[in-house]
């Protein structure tokens, strides 16, 4: 079959790496696509929330399957778009349709899901503009830190942390009165802090039967022992050395099946990938967010450990009968490490020539934010490349990221050089 990814970063290049190897796979095409995807796939430069130009797409090429990366599309509802539409509606959509994609699309909808569902979570109250008096009142009741998450979609930067409460109350006035993230913060959530260690949950679903993928750990912040602003992600590792079987089983238990079981009681409509941000509060797990795609950079680590063919597994998802396939997973660890312009995440250049790629030896460079420009290999992001390796130890593993980094070169080039160093 023919199939279409949305997305262009190292998410989307990791899935265009799997599908490819699948005899199932035809054709591949990426919109729009990095330098990475070009390798396995075609790129055709439409945006990932130009529907009419992906529509157009997909009845030129014969596509039957679209796998959408990244959540703006799925919030913005093209699932549905394709089911309204009697040209494309036999066509696989891989994402849950615009009402399940609350869950990452709204703070709140995700808080009052957990809710109702008695999904362990931390206490939490929202607050607008209007009511931004009562904000600081609730933040008085709480004890340090004090975290603040915008309602909305703010690419990962939308949660601040913060120690001290006038500092706390004037955050919240530059979210809610100076709207510092834009109509994304015209809400925003207070919640209590939960202390301990996070790592990330992956579960496949096709509405009725659910599947899960190894977990992952991700690191956050730009600076070396988890210091500085926060990003999309400097690198993952998997599996979580500290989540035990018993951990697991708790995960599932209260919060997987009740996950799926309130995506069935609340008529959410959802086919695709649910990522579950997790806190290991003593012995127990707590539920931080909810993605309504896979991670990045956990995709760089997770997708490689799986054996199966994807597309197999994606069209189990699609028809309903996921229940009738076993994951196979590779026992080693993965690791990835990324690269990222300097001065990200703040302002930084683009156009930097990266070299050295093709000497990359044991591990998988996952593209990100990069492109072909002339032939060349050139940075268009803050987040540029993942260096993904396995081993048999994380640590191990991680050796073997950090080894070929080496060989890399592209002007300014930051990563952290700690991955794995809470572990």
């Amino acid at each position: 079959m023919n199939i279409l990814i949305l997305g262009s970063g190292g998410r989307e290049h990791t899935f265009a790496w799997k599908i490819a190897q699948s005899p199932k796979c035809k054709q591949l095409f990426v919109a729009p696509g990095n330098s990475g995807t070009a390798e396995v796939a075609t790129n055709v430069n439409i945006g990932v929330n130009d529907f009419e130009a992906i529509k157009e797409l997909v009845l030129k090429e014969a596509i039957s399957m679209v796998v959408v990366g990244p959540e703006d599309p799925l919030v913005n509802g093209i699932h549905d778009y394709f089911l309204n539409d009697e040209a494309i509606k036999h066509v696989a959509v891989i994402g849950p349709k615009k009402i399940a994609a609350e869950l990452e699309g709204s703070k709140e909808f995700a808080k009052e899901f957990m809710y109702r569902h008695n999904i362990p979570t931390a206490a939490y109250e929202s607050f607008t503009k209007e009511t931004v008096e009562k904000g600081y009142a609730f933040l008085e009741t709480l004890n340090a830190p004090y975290v603040l998450k915008a309602d909305g979609l703010a690419a990962g930067k939308g949660v601040v942390i913060l120690n001290d409460l006038e500092e706390a109350k004037a955050e919240l006035t530059r979210m809610l009165v100076d709207a510092k993230f834009g109509k994304a913060s015209t809400k925003v959530v207070i919640e209590e802090f939960l202390d301990g260690i996070e790592l990330s949950c992956f579960v496949l679903t096709d509405g009725e039967n659910y599947k899960i993928l190894p977990t992952a750990k991700d690191y956050k912040r730009i600076g070396e022992g988890d210091t500085g602003l926060n990003t999309g992600g400097m690198g993952a590792i998997s599996p979580v050395p500290f989540a035990t079987d018993e951990f697991l089983n708790k995960i599932e238990d209260r919060i997987v099946k009740p996950t799926i079981d309130g995506f069935k009681k609340d008529n959410l409509p959802y086919v695709g990938f649910v990522f579950i941000g997790l806190i290991k509060v003593g012995d127990d797990p707590k539920v931080i967010e909810y993605n309504v795609r896979m991670g990045d950079p956990e995709t760089e680590v997770v997708l490689p450990r799986l054996k199966n063919d994807l597309v197999e597994i994606l069209e189990t998802m699609s028809n309903g009968t996921l229940d009738t396939i076993n994951i196979d997973i590779d026992e080693r660890a993965a690791t990835t490490v990324m690269l990222v312009s300097g001065g990200y995440p703040e302002a930084y250049e683009k156009g930097k020539e990266i070299t050295g790629v093709e000497q990359i030896q044991d591990s998988i460079p996952f593209h990100a934010g990069a492109i072909l420009n002339d032939g060349k290999i050139v940075t268009s992001g803050g987040r540029v490349m993942a260096i993904t390796s396995y081993g048999d130890t994380y640590q191990e593993a991680i050796k073997k990221s950090y080894q070929n980094i080496e060989k890399l070169h592209f002007d300014k080039m930051n990563y952290r050089k700690d991955i794995g160093f809470d572990l």
